[in-house]
C-alpha cells in the first residue's frame, strides 16, 4: 500500500461527481488502504478518493482515534446545525468557519460490500458531510457565506501552493478508470 499525492484546489477531479462503486474487489480494498495511508501521513480527519485522483464514491476518516471508511455513502442530516472551523487537505493551511448539520446518519457499504451505518455528531458529522461533498464535486469553500467565501478565495489565490504547474490528472487504478457501469 502507499501514500498517494493529494490533489489541490484547481484540479478538475475535485469538481467532478464521483461514480458509484459497483465491484467490491481487491482494487477497492487497495484503494481504501491507500486512502488510509495517505490520510494518516497527511494528517487529516478525512480523505475522499477524488482527492487522490480516483473518481469513485469512497472515503476514509480518522476522528476521535477511530479510523473508518465508507463506500457509496448516503447521508441523512439533522435539522440542528453547528458552526466551526473547517479545513481541507486539498486546500492546505487554510481554515474558515463553516455551518454544517450537527448530526448525521451515513449509510453505505464497507470495502467488502457489507452494509454499514455510521451515526455521528459534531466532528464526525462534519467530516462525513465534508467527505461526501468531495464525492459530489463540492468543496467546503462552496458552503461558506458570501463574505467568508470571498476571503477564502482571496487566501487561496495568495497561497504558496497556488500557481504551480498544471495538475496532472492520473488514471484510476480501478479497471473502470473511475467510471461506474
Amino acid at each position: 500500500m502507499s501514500v498517494r499525492d493529494i490533489r489541490l484546489f484547481g484540479d478538475p477531479i475535485l469538481r467532478s461527481v464521483a461514480s458509484p462503486v459497483v465491484d467490491f474487489d481487491k482494487q477497492i480494498r487497495s484503494l481504501v488502504q491507500d486512502l488510509t495511508d495517505t490520510l494518516l501521513a497527511a494528517p487529516g480527519a478525512g480523505l475522499a478518493a477524488p482527492q487522490i485522483g480516483v473518481g469513485l464514491r469512497v472515503f476514509v476518516y480518522h476522528v476521535d482515534d477511530i479510523i473508518g471508511h465508507l463506500v457509496n455513502p448516503v447521508l441523512s442530516l439533522s435539522e440542528r446545525t453547528q458552526d466551526g472551523d473547517e479545513g481541507c487537505l486539498s486546500i492546505p493551511g487554510l481554515t474558515f468557519g463553516c455551518t454544517r448539520a450537527y448530526g448525521v446518519v451515513a449509510r453505505g457499504f464497507d470495502m467488502h460490500g457489507e452494509p454499514v451505518v455510521i451515526e455521528g455528531t459534531e466532528t464526525l458529522a462534519r467530516c462525513l458531510q465534508h467527505e461526501t461533498d468531495h464525492l459530489d464535486g463540492v468543496l467546503f469553500v462552496d458552503r461558506l457565506d458570501t463574505d467568508t467565501h470571498k476571503l477564502a478565495m482571496k487566501a487561496i489565490r495568495a497561497a504558496q501552493w497556488v500557481g504551480g504547474a498544471e495538475p496532472v490528472v492520473k488514471q484510476s487504478p480501478h479497471p473502470m478508470f473511475g467510471r461506474g457501469m
